[in-house]
Formats: C-alpha cells, sequence, structure tokens
C-alpha cells in the first residue's frame, strides 16, 4: 500500500470517527415573527460553540403561536423544547405551571437576577415566586412619530409629549394641516394611561392580593382620554397588524404610534421601509414610563431536551454578542443591562433620521416600575378593550362599562 494512500485511509478513518463522536441532538424552538428573525440570525454562532446540538425553529404567526402553545401546554403533547412567549401573554403562561422554575437546580437562574431589569424579572415570575422565562428583549415605551407631517403642520416634539392635552390638541392640527391621523387608534392611549403611574408592585388588573382593579380612576381616566382623542378625530380607527393598519403608515395616513422601542426595528424592516429617514422618537406624553412589550424564551416541563434549551435559553438572551446582534440587525432592545451600555445603543439610527435613540430607550427602561403580572391579564386585557369599544362605538357611559367588565373579569376569575 502506498504511503499516499495509508494518508487518505487514515484520514478518512478520522473523520468518521470525528463524526460518529459528534453525534447531534435537535432541539425544538416554537416561536413567532419578528422573534423568530433574531433566533435565525443567531443560529451560525451557536452551531459554531454548540456543534453537537441543532435547533428546529417552527414559527407561526403571532396569534396562531400563542393559541398553539395553550393548547399543546393543556394537552402535554407537541411541546417544543423552548418556547417564546410575547409579553401579552406570559402571565397566563407562567401561571399554568407548565414550565420549569428557572430559579431551581439545574439552572440556578438567580445568579442572573442583576442581569436584567427588574421589572423583567417579575413579569416572568409567578405567585408561586417561580421564574418561568427569560426576557429576550424589553420594549421600553416610546411614541414614534413623523416628522415630516409635524414640521409640515407647524408642531414640534414638546407639542406631542407636555401632556395629554396638548397631544390631542397637536392631533387636531397635524389633521388640518395634513390629512394625517396622529393615532392608529384611540385603544393606544388607554393603553398607555393603564401602564402609568402604578404603585410599585401592582399590576395593570390585579392588585396583590387579586382584587380587580378595572374600576378605579385610573382605568376612569384613561377610558375618558381615550374617548377624548376619538371624539377630536385624531385616531384612524384601525386595529394593530392588520393589513390597513400597514398601509397606514407606509402611505402617511397614520403619522404616531405609542408602543415598545421595537416597533422602530418592525417600520424598518417590513412595515414601512420606504418612510425611512421621516421618523422620530420621543418619550411618551406626560411624563409616563411603561414598558410595551418584550418578548421571552421557557422551558415546557414535558420539554425533551431540556439541559440544551437551557442552555440556548442563555444563548439568546444573557449572550451580550447575541443581544446586540438582534439590536444592529431587527431593532430588538436588549434584555441584557450589559448590552443595554454597549456603545451601539448610542449609535444614530438611519431610519429614524439619524436618531440616537436607543438612549431614549436605556433611560426609559431604567424607569419603568417592576409590574407583577397574572394569569388573567389577557383575559382581562380583551374585557376592557371590548368595553372601550362600547363607549366609543353606542355611547356606554365609563362607569358602566368599567363596572361590566369588572364583573365579568371576577367572574371568569372567579374572584
Amino acid at each position: 500500500m502506498s504511503s499516499l494512500l495509508r494518508a487518505f485511509l487514515l484520514a478518512a478513518a478520522a473523520l468518521c470517527a470525528m463524526g460518529a463522536s459528534r453525534a447531534t441532538t435537535t432541539i425544538t424552538l416554537a416561536t413567532f415573527p419578528d422573534l423568530d428573525r433574531a433566533a435565525r440570525a443567531a443560529l451560525p454562532r451557536w452551531h459554531a460553540a454548540h456543534p453537537d446540538v441543532d435547533v428546529k425553529i417552527v414559527s407561526l404567526q403571532y396569534a396562531d403561536h400563542h393559541d398553539r402553545m395553550t393548547t399543546d401546554l393543556a394537552t402535554g403533547s407537541g411541546l417544543p423544547d423552548v418556547m417564546a412567549i410575547d409579553f401579552k401573554f406570559i402571565g397566563k403562561f407562567t401561571g399554568s405551571g407548565g414550565f420549569e422554575d428557572l430559579y431551581k437546580p439545574p439552572y440556578d437562574a438567580a445568579g442572573l437576577r442583576a442581569a436584567f431589569p427588574a421589572y423583567t424579572l417579575a413579569q416572568a415570575t409567578n405567585a408561586k415566586g417561580e421564574l418561568s422565562a427569560l426576557p429576550a428583549d424589553i420594549g421600553p415605551g416610546t411614541l414614534l412619530y413623523r416628522a415630516d407631517l409635524l414640521a409640515k403642520a407647524g408642531l414640534t416634539e414638546a407639542d406631542l409629549t407636555r401632556d395629554w392635552p396638548t397631544f390631542i390638541a397637536a392631533g387636531v392640527k397635524l389633521k388640518a394641516a395634513t390629512g394625517a391621523c396622529l393615532l392608529a387608534s384611540s385603544n393606544d392611549v388607554v393603553d398607555i394611561v393603564l401602564r402609568s403611574n402604578l404603585p410599585p408592585g401592582e399590576g395593570i388588573y390585579f392588585d396583590r392580593a387579586g382584587k380587580v382593579l378595572v374600576d378605579d380612576a385610573r382605568f376612569v381616566r384613561a377610558f375618558e382620554l381615550g374617548r377624548a382623542a376619538h371624539r377630536a378625530g385624531i385616531d384612524a380607527g384601525t386595529t394593530m397588524w392588520t393589513n390597513e393598519w400597514v398601509a397606514g403608515f407606509r402611505s402617511g395616513r397614520i403619522a404616531g404610534q405609542m408602543m415598545g422601542s421595537w416597533l422602530a426595528g418592525h417600520l424598518k424592516n417590513w412595515l414601512a421601509p420606504d418612510t425611512a429617514g421621516k421618523w422620530r422618537s420621543a418619550p411618551l406624553p406626560g411624563g409616563v414610563y411603561a414598558s410595551y412589550g418584550g418578548s421571552f424564551y421557557a422551558i415546557p416541563r414535558r420539554a425533551r431536551h431540556k439541559a440544551e434549551a437551557w442552555a440556548f435559553i442563555q444563548f439568546l438572551t444573557a449572550d451580550r454578542q447575541t443581544q446586540l446582534d438582534a439590536l444592529r440587525q431587527f431593532g430588538n432592545f436588549p434584555s441584557l443591562l450589559s448590552a443595554q451600555q454597549d456603545p451601539v445603543v448610542a449609535e444614530p439610527i438611519a431610519f429614524l433620521g439619524g436618531q440616537a435613540a436607543g438612549v431614549l430607550w436605556r433611560d426609559t427602561a431604567g424607569k419603568v416600575p417592576a409590574i407583577p403580572v397574572d394569569k388573567y391579564d389577557a383575559m382581562a386585557t380583551d374585557a376592557v378593550r371590548a368595553e372601550y369599544q362600547n363607549v366609543i362605538a353606542d355611547g356606554k357611559d365609563i362607569h358602566a362599562a368599567l363596572a361590566d367588565a369588572k364583573t365579568l373579569i371576577e367572574h371568569r376569575a372567579r374572584r
């Protein structure tokens, strides 16, 4: 046998042995857009560090994903190894008891407490004190607005942020000058006001003892301000995530949106990319500091590959480079505090006309109070929104609407 052939056979044997020693495990991540794109973008770095663990990403549309996960948790079948959860559903899902407690061994996530804003961990902690998920990104509340349309109407950012009455007045002036609506829906006003001025430890809909808060002064004020905005004609009457909502951004019919900072990335990447340079980010009206959305990753109790799932979750949430890549590419604001301090956060954002909006978002995130969540938050949200529609569409009395919402919530939550 020639030395060349011998060398070839030895090399082939070595490669075979290497391949045999690298038997891979495949874990499944169940997620939704646009979070799925950030996970896919992170896979090359993950595979470089973990060549023995493949990741299968199963992505469904937002509502479909959460409906499917609700069903799978109830039946205990078809569960992924890692489950993505949006903020709106975090209370419902963590309260289900269907996830690993990440504070317990072998996870011991207590060591990560200082790595994230306190309010994000509070959102993912259930009434038993179990940490069911880690935050992938956060949504510091902000007002995104069309600077070009404001200038055309002779308005300034201060006209939008001083307080709610001046915000509504600015919306009237904007529409008269440009035909554009400052709001997609007056629901946006209600949602933000409900998240403002919450006492420490109190939830949006329930207090520490589980009492329903839906008829208190905060809800009355939110409904009154929302109704005032609607009566002033400054909202387009569109529903989020519909084709009409997207078309409103693209055509300039909708000139503002109060939401989490992550919306800037959505506008840039797919909602309205042709409007680049025309948007700016501002604080919420009246000096409100609120969290609006955010994403989490959890491990179902019946997951098959929990060790690998935990490693992958830490890679997505607690790895500085992964967090910064998601910010650069998709506008996902980091949940990881060390990533928030990176100079990239202060870099100009071309889509926002060169504004260094990340500094504003970081400042807002640092002032958001820790708001506990409840497993019935999603249900309460739907009940309150339905009654608000009764107020603006049918003229229902606000106090009567809130009383009916409270009764329904108490009945469904049996409180």
